[in-house]
Order: C-alpha cells, then structure tokens, then sequence
C-alpha cells in the first residue's frame, strides 16, 4: 500500500504551479485582447496593405506567423485552466474530509475561476484564429486573381 506522507513532495511540487498556472491564464487573457484589437487593425487596414503590395511569399509568411499565434491561444489557455482547476481541488476534498467545508469552497471557487479564464482566452484564441483565416485565404486569393489578370 502506498504511505500518504511518502509523496508529499509531490503535492507540495504541484501545489507550487498554482500561481504560475494561474499568472498564465491572466495574461493570456491579456493577450487575447491584444490580438483582439491587432486582428482588427489587421481586417480594416493591414490587409489592405498587404494586399496592394503585392509580395505573396510576404502575406504568407505574416499569416502563418499571426495564424500560429492565434492557435496557441487557443489551445494552451484551456490546458492551464484544466490544470489550475484541478491543482486547488486536492487540498479542498482533504479539507473536507477533515471537515473543513469553507476551505473547500474556497478550492472549488478558485479552481471554477480558472477554468473560466481558461475558456475565454482559449475561445478568444480560436475565433480570432478562425477569423484571421478566412481573411487570409481571401487576401491571398484575391492577390492571385491579380497576378493572373496581369499575366
């Protein structure tokens, strides 16, 4: 059988990535804001830009950067959030077990906060990736139709 205290530094190593999981998904939500308001500027004029300069290895190369971003947006927040969910939920079953119900309520608040910042910058991430997309495919095509006029 497995002795409780022999894993003890197990617990306390991930009770540590708490804060960091938690630091993560605040600034992800930062960012899905940034990128936000730089997919805006990108749709009603950075694209137009691109567009007219006409270089279709340059706008390729842009998209799949800013694309790559917005993926990772999508994909790292939610884990976080699994992960900060879970992480406080340990301590808080512990403390009801030893009939502590309030700090059982304050693991299962905090673990219910994370998971809903880990959703919204992860649904962040994919629209604006979804969106960025479409664009892209359209300036490039649009771009390609040109190319082909002129030739």
């Amino acid at each position: 059988m497995i002795e409780p205290h022999s894993f003890a530094w197990l617990h306390d190593a991930v009770s540590w990535l708490l804060t960091p999981a938690l630091a993560a998904l605040l600034l992800a939500c930062a960012v899905a804001v940034v990128e936000a308001g730089i997919a805006a500027g990108e749709r009603f004029h950075g694209l137009r830009r691109l567009r007219e300069g006409g270089d279709v290895a340059q706008v390729q190369a842009i998209a799949r950067r800013r694309l790559e971003r917005a993926d990772l947006l999508a994909r790292i927040p939610p884990m976080l959030g699994l992960m900060a969910t879970i992480i406080p939920l340990g301590p808080g079953l512990a403390a009801l077990g030893a009939g502590d119900p309030a700090q059982l309520a304050s693991a299962v608040t905090v673990a219910f906060d994370a998971t809903v910042l880990g959703l919204v910058a992860g649904i962040g991430g994919l629209v604006i990736g979804k969106l960025r997309r479409r664009w892209y495919e359209e300036t490039l095509e649009a771009m390609e139709n040109v190319q082909e006029a002129a030739a």
